[in-house]
């Protein structure tokens, strides 16, 4: 006898496919999903008392309500509660407003009151109908963060149902709460659905005392998953390397045709300590643009290869990856280390080529992009891999080097040095970076000059050109960078292409390359060969040359409609100039109006060339989730915590975290996966 065909599933509606985009699966989720804002629906105000900008709820009778089509199509509507009349517009509508909007209807109305040529009105106000005796709401109205096809009412309903079912018990053991904290149940209850009589400031800058209990629990369990990984780490084991005198290390040192900075130094030494202990280091080196990290990155390699042992190193992009190869190729290979180079365009004869001698380890140093880590890259004894620029890569990618870098004999991890030209503001190191170890190079190589910033609104574009034009004849070369590289229908920018061909018809004696991210990898590294060996006087590109490219002999970089780009961004491009002996010149051309944000931007960057000022106010303008990259990271980044303002809460979390995890691990646990569930994998990437 056949078995009954299973039942069809049923397909998901669309507000709960949005529940799933937003992460609301579990009741837990749905109860620590909070409101963004509040809406005051508990009073009523009379018409005759509404001033211009207030926002108020009124209620009463409707006298009037047409469609009109003078000056345009809107549907108008005229209330009256006994003490005034208010007119209400509506550009766009539905049959059902011109229904629940009819005469003779009474409706409760929400919205910014302002000053018409009729009286007061509102635009697009919120509205519904209600009887004579319906009474007002009880609390303040949650407005939650939501996204398309999941309306608010639907919303509120199931965070009020999450928030009944959901087990609210205490974790936290009570001696490490905070004295004089709410309790969980207390707070969450109280942030759903709180009392008309609290400040609505104190609930929206998070200053509440209900907020301080959710940032503490949010806070620890983010402290806690990163303890988690880094005492995780201490478990495993990981090839020890020693400093040899007369080794490969003091020999590439005395081979370097310049000396260390005492910064660069200690950070050689905090690495060479981590590199003699059997536990994997988990490193960050962090430095601003030009502090020399590539140097530090090849000293710590050396030392793993004068063990026999394989290194690899991984940046995001080719151009990067080629200047890290450059380098290498000229410091290692006269001292017989043997480099391989990888990257995606990298085919054929030459590929297998460079594949086998990864595979027998005649190649002691791998380079490339994320084609490092493909399914036929095998290393012999991988002892060290150096990722640059980490935060650009995706977590997938970076949870899939640490899976395949594992020696499958010995069970050996390697080590992990990451590296960034973007500094971390020191909150930011305690929070989403506490399970790594961190070196910083703050000192820059001798001989640096430093770099002067200009802000010129797009009309001095001719002046630009002809400073330009100067610098080129004095044997100088300039970088013109554009923010697109074709036309999009949202942001009329020029691209990079016709820059291009402008620039060459305004500087007819000057050679004018052209770089972007989609010529063919050979023609980018034609491009960058010309214009590093001084044969090119002006290069024309798009944000491929952020990081990486070292041409001492460029001047001036010219960054077109700057407003667009982000702080580091910013910070990052300047850096490409003033590595040589002569002054330079950043000049950032802006397109007006600008921007609060814009000229924010701007203002730092003539302000300051001190990169972690730069990251700290980067991160203070555009929050942590977009200075670090999570939409592409996939990183749960803190949703109530604010990184500069709480950072005694962030060391109070800290201290209770390590108790924690020391006395009541299964408490530990219990609350991790209550925050983060599965994603607290994402912070050990």
């Amino acid at each position: 006898m056949s078995e009954a065909p299973a039942p069809p599933k049923k397909e998901k509606s669309a507000p709960q496919k949005a529940m799933d985009k937003l992460d609301l699966r579990r009741d837990i989720d749905l109860a620590l999903h909070l409101p963004l804002r509040y809406e005051d629906e508990t009073r009523l105000t009379p018409v005759a008392a509404l001033r211009d900008g207030d926002t108020a709820q009124v209620e009463g009778v409707v006298t009037h309500c047409e469609v009109q089509f003078r000056p345009r199509r809107q549907l108008v509507a005229r209330l009256d509660d006994g003490t005034g009349t208010l007119v209400m517009r509506f550009i766009n509508f539905y049959p059902n407003h011109q229904k629940t909007l009819a005469a003779g209807q009474r409706v409760r109305v929400r919205g910014e009151a302002r000053g018409g040529f009729f009286g007061i009105e509102m635009v697009h106000p919120t509205f519904r109908g209600v009887g004579e005796d319906t009474p007002l709401a009880s609390a303040l109205t949650p407005v939650y963060p939501t996204t398309a096809s999941l309306p608010q009412a639907y919303l509120r309903k199931a965070v009020a149902g999450g928030l009944k079912r959901a087990d609210l018990s205490e974790i936290v053991p009570a001696p490490l709460v905070p004295a004089g904290m709410w309790g969980l149940r207390a707070s969450l209850r109280f942030l759903h659905e709180p009392t008309p009589d609290v400040s609505l400031m104190d609930l929206e800058d998070h200053t509440h005392p209900a907020w301080q209990r959710l940032k503490f629990e949010e806070l620890l369990a983010q402290q806690l998953s990163q303890l988690q990984a880094k005492r995780e780490r201490e478990h495993q084991r990981a090839p020890k390397f020693k400093v040899v005198a007369g080794g490969l290390q003091e020999r590439l040192l005395g081979a370097l045709p310049f000396t260390l900075t005492e910064a660069q130094r200690r950070v050689v030494e905090e690495i060479a300590r981590d590199l003699q202990r059997e536990v994997p280091m988990h490193r960050l080196l962090q430095g601003d643009v030009g502090s020399g990290k590539t140097v530090v990155a090849a000293l710590a390699a050396a030392v793993v290869m004068n063990d026999g042992w394989q290194c690899a190193l991984m940046a995001p992009t080719e151009i990067l990856a080629e200047q890290h190869f450059r380098k290498l190729i000229g410091w290692l290979e006269p001292l017989g280390i043997r480099i391989a180079w990888l990257t995606g365009s990298r085919k054929g004869k030459a590929r297998r080529e460079m594949l086998e001698a990864v595979a027998s380890g005649d190649a002691a140093l791998v380079v490339g992009t994320h084609a490092v880590i493909q399914a036929d890259v095998t290393f012999k004894r991988l002892g060290l891999a150096i990722i640059d620029e980490q935060h650009r890569f995706g977590v997938a990618q970076r949870l899939a080097l640490r899976e395949k870098l594992v020696d499958p004999v010995a069970g050996l991890e390697p080590h992990l040095l990451m590296m960034s030209a973007t500094p971390i503001p020191r909150t930011l190191a305690m929070t989403l970076f506490a399970d790594l170890d961190v070196s910083t190079i703050d000192e820059l190589p001798p001989g640096r000059t430093p770099i002067v910033t200009k802000v010129f609104s797009d009309a001095k574009r001719d002046g630009v050109i002809h400073t330009i034009a100067q610098e080129a004849a004095g044997g100088r070369q300039v970088y013109w960078v554009c923010p697109l590289i074709e036309e999009s229908e949202t942001l009329d920018l020029k691209n990079a292409t016709e820059t291009h061909q402008q620039l060459v018809a305004a500087l007819p004696q000057q050679v004018v390359g052209l770089l972007h991210g989609r010529m063919p990898a050979a023609e980018k590294a034609a491009v960058m060969a010309e214009f590093t060996a001084g044969r090119m006087q002006l290069l024309v590109s798009t944000t491929v040359i952020e990081v990486g490219v070292d041409v001492p002999n460029a001047s001036l970089m010219v960054i077109e409609h700057a407003e667009r780009f982000g702080l580091s961004q910013l910070h990052q491009l300047r850096g490409r100039v003033g590595r040589g002996s002569v002054a330079s010149v950043c000049v950032l051309l802006y397109t007006p109006p600008l921007s609060d944000t814009g000229k924010s931007r701007l203002r730092a960057m003539v302000d300051t060339q001190d990169g972690f000022e730069i990251a700290r106010r980067d991160l203070e303008i555009r929050g942590p989730g977009e200075f670090m990259g999570a939409r592409q990271s996939g990183a749960p980044l803190l949703r109530f915590a604010d990184m500069e303002l709480d950072e005694d809460l962030v060391r109070v979390a800290r201290a209770a975290a390590e108790v924690m995890l020391d006395r009541h691990a299964e408490a530990a646990e219990q609350h991790v996966a209550r925050w983060l569930g599965a994603k607290s994998d994402y912070l050990k990437a």
